[in-house]
């Protein structure tokens, strides 16, 4: 039987490797790099052969002509789409048998998936790929992308249940993978409005501490206005948190690091979700 060995909360900003290096505050770069380098570590050593790995459209892969609620990607995959990220495109290893189990097994539990049977992936996926996973070279990726930007949002109440939905489906799996899920995404950070820059480390010291506390349902408790209130519209990305959290229910949290960013426009935090 298949089975989720460990989880990480992570950032996929794209100015990590876009800004360079002399705008960063001192030390910051480093730190971040080696929170990077510490997931990745601890992808191998959990002995991980697959990834899942939820992010967050950014008007790139989709819209406005088609904006899935939730994708999961099936079949051929490159990344990045964006070709401003600092680093060439290249393909990825998919898990196709199981990313399409989890597909069948959650249409039939009820889960509306949309699926891509050949995907480039933005930075939503890239980033954490490029930073923690690239040189796992025998480790296979299952993208998922949740729709956290743009209204009408998937609720973190739903994103919940998908992800308990492909926790199950992975138990349900006769393979023997061993299977890590990383959730992406920005902490605090408001994007596109006047208050673009701005940071609340307090709000994003409040949610790493749930997520050390696996406190799920104070996450899923936070309405949409109010993270958008307090932390910008960005961190309406913790739905991809939510979600990785639901995969590894019984998990309790390790903070890895945390840094307030003004400069890459967001808060970075990282954690590990220890089954």
């Amino acid at each position: 039987m298949a089975q989720i060995v460990g989880g990480f909360v992570l950032p996929h900003n794209p100015g990590i490797t876009m800004v360079p290096k002399q705008r960063w505050s001192p030390g910051k770069h480093e730190a971040i790099y080696g929170h990077f380098a510490e997931v990745g570590a601890r992808v191998k050593a959990l002995g991980a052969d697959t990834a899942i790995v939820i992010g967050s459209d950014h008007y790139t892969c989709f819209g406005p002509h088609c904006i899935p609620s939730c994708l999961i990607a099936i079949g051929d995959v490159e990344m990045p789409f964006e070709d401003w990220l600092g680093f060439d495109r290249v393909a990825i290893a998919n898990n196709e048998p199981l990313a399409r189990h989890i597909l069948d097994f959650g249409l039939r539990g009820g889960v509306d998936w949309a699926f891509a049977k050949a995907i480039t992936v933005d930075h939503a996926i890239a980033i954490p790929y490029r930073l923690s996973l690239a040189d796992n070279q025998d480790l296979k990726v299952i993208p998922i992308y949740l729709n956290s930007g743009i209204s009408p949002l998937l609720s973190s109440r739903r994103a919940f249940a998908l992800g308990d939905s492909v926790r199950r489906a992975i138990e349900a799996w006769p393979g023997d993978e061993k299977v890590v899920v990383l959730g992406t995404g920005g902490m605090s950070h408001w994007v596109g409005d006047e208050q673009m820059g701005r940071v609340n480390a307090e709000f994003d010291e409040d949610l790493m501490a749930l997520i050390e506390a696996n406190d799920v349902e104070a996450l899923i408790a936070l309405s949409d206005d109010e993270v958008e209130d307090a932390a910008g519209n960005g961190a309406l990305e913790m739905k991809n948190f939510i979600c990785a959290m639901a995969m590894t229910p019984a998990a309790k949290g390790r903070v890895i690091g945390y840094e307030a960013m003004p400069e890459l426009i967001t808060g970075l935090g990282f954690a590990e979700l220890v089954v």
